[in-house]
């Protein structure tokens, strides 16, 4: 997971996420039951989160420095996710070879130590 990144939205960004979170005159009609103002601000988040290369499930205030200013912890992008998948994978390769070096010498010792022992007499 990446750090947690401070961020800066701008006042258009801020007037958006606000207007989202106002309260929705309950109107009855055919459609339905309007969205909630938090749904609302969770989609705003959401699209803000795209926009700006964040987590919106990670966001949080930063105490002091006004309305604007926040962190959250980045998304992966998609060559991000592929240099991570890459890394991963090549991790995993070193770990096969390791393991079976570790194999091979542990065999190759055994097989020396029952080469080193001489048949009795009998066995022949």
């Amino acid at each position: 997971m990446y750090p947690r990144t401070e961020y800066e939205m701008t006042e258009k960004d801020l007037e958006e996420i606000l207007d989202a979170c106002k309260p929705v005159p309950m109107i009855m009609l055919n459609i339905g039951t309007p969205s909630s103002p938090q749904e609302n601000a969770n989609r705003a988040w959401e699209k803000l989160g795209l926009k700006m290369g964040f987590d919106h499930m990670t966001v949080r205030p930063i105490q002091g420095k006004g309305d604007r200013f926040f962190t959250a912890v980045p998304s992966e992008t998609e060559s991000h996710k592929q240099e991570r998948i890459k890394k991963e994978e090549e991790v995993k390769r070193l770990a096969e070879i390791d393991k079976l070096n570790k194999e091979i010498n542990e065999l190759t010792e055994r097989l020396h130590e029952l080469e080193s022992i001489t048949p009795s007499p009998k066995a022949v």
